[in-house]
């Protein structure tokens, strides 16, 4: 070896040692197209090894609904660059900096590989097998206060938990549309207590999968375009479950004033419903209409998991469930719109730009009654959704963000920018 080479390596050495480079593992273990890597700081990292020998590595949870990017497949986008395809939704992220067609931006880590190890460029520690939680003490809860059946069968709250275990989703959406007509024409007056179940039932027929065995084919057919439209119908399904779930399983709720949620917050939340259910409905029709029909691909049920973590804090489910998901879908509209225009599918446009209006309501009632509870609970409203989202939210918010939809929303930039993943 002369001494150029002998300086090199020690060069080498020398930054692997005393920079961000993280060691995963020796390459001949590394050879599984992709391989999910554990971080100290929550924000998981999938490994990508390609079929030239070749590795990437970026976040493993997609920035659109926070898919296991670890379960999905790489794909040739056409122009001699590799994709992974997220297994729920199918967007796809370039390996090389983490751009999508969609518009959506994943973070994307640098990958050496030195003396048969492959190194990835973080500063947080990496495992290929989950670590240890650290617990997190967190007070002043707003826990639910639950004791027993409905004290009427009349009550809002016990057609809530009724819907909730309705599997089948058209009889859900009548049943759904029917109580809203009751409660808003005050046929219903009473708001009761029901325990809601742990989790909505579903059809025995409804194939429901792991979320990374889920898939699809690729963007711009009729094929796709349908699996779309069924994804999204089956997340308004899960849609309208949990804006049931937060009337009954919140109901009780007693704010530090003594007082209950006003009623306002329960009709808010069963106009939510009626919107979420009319949005399954036009999804439902629109499958129909295209030669299918929900239920005829395999859906997931991945979409509830931040219901369950927030199942004992109001606060935490309206800043979790009803502002960061419900934003989110702001978020990736335009992107969304834009791939069934450019196809032609103007009926299918239209029931987009449905649904999006109706969003913009959801977001502003879920910002409405978060900023209300805080005043009640003398909390600050913006670092408080900070720290309950770090809590409770896997990950960082992802851009693009849409700035125009959340402003309407009422939601300006320093609720969530915040909460970026800063720049190293």
């Amino acid at each position: 070896m002369d001494r150029f080479e002998e300086d090199l390596v020690l060069a080498l050495k020398e930054v692997v040692n005393n920079s961000s480079w993280q060691c995963v593992g020796e390459k001949k273990t590394l050879k599984a197209p992709c391989t999910k890597l554990y971080s100290e700081d929550g924000q998981h990292i999938v490994l990508i090894h390609t079929e030239d020998d070749q590795y990437f590595a970026m976040d493993s949870a997609c920035p659109h609904e926070g898919g296991p990017l670890e379960q999905g497949d790489i794909e040739d986008l056409g122009d001699g660059k590799l994709a992974l395809l997220c297994p729920w939704h199918l967007f796809d992220f370039c390996l090389d900096d983490g751009s999508s067609s969609t518009g959506l931006q994943n973070q994307v880590y640098d990958v050496q590989v030195y003396e048969g190890k492959v190194y990835i460029k973080t500063q947080n520690a990496l495992s290929l097998i989950p670590m240890k939680d650290t617990e997190v003490a967190h007070c002043g809860k707003l826990s639910p206060q639950i004791s027993g059946p409905s004290t009427s069968d009349g009550s809002l709250t016990h057609w809530a938990a009724q819907i909730l275990g309705t599997p089948d989703p058209s009889e859900k959406v009548r049943l759904t549309e029917q109580v809203k007509t009751w409660w808003e024409s005050g046929a219903i007056t009473d708001i009761g207590e029901a325990e809601p179940p742990s989790q909505p039932n579903r059809k025995a027929d409804l194939t429901v999968r792991d979320p990374g065995k889920i898939k699809r084919g690729k963007g711009g057919t009729l094929a796709s375009r349908v699996a779309l439209l069924h994804s999204l119908a089956n997340i308004e399904q899960w849609a309208i479950d949990l804006s049931w779930d937060i009337i009954a399983r919140f109901a009780k709720v007693n704010l530090s004033n003594g007082e209950p949620l006003p009623r306002g917050f329960f009709n808010d939340f069963v106009k939510v419903a009626g919107d979420e259910a009319k949005h399954y409905g036009l999804l439902e029709k629109r499958l129909t209409e295209l030669g299918s029909f929900f239920g005829a691909l395999p859906v997931h049920n991945g979409l509830w998991q931040s219901a369950s973590d927030t199942s004992h804090d109001l606060l935490a489910r309206l800043a979790v469930v009803h502002m960061v998901h419900e934003a989110r879908g702001l978020d990736v509209h335009p992107q969304t719109l834009a791939r069934f225009a450019a196809q032609g599918d103007e009926d299918s446009v239209k029931i987009l730009e449905v649904l999006y209006n109706d969003e913009i309501t959801h977001v502003a009632a879920g910002l409405r009654w978060f900023t209300y509870i805080c005043l009640v609970e003398e909390k600050d409203c913006v670092p408080t959704f900070h720290e309950l989202v770090r809590l409770h939210f896997k990950g960082y918010l992802k851009p693009p963000f849409n700035t125009e939809g959340r402003k309407t929303a009422g939601m300006g930039e320093e609720w969530y920018l915040p909460l970026v993943k800063p720049v190293r």
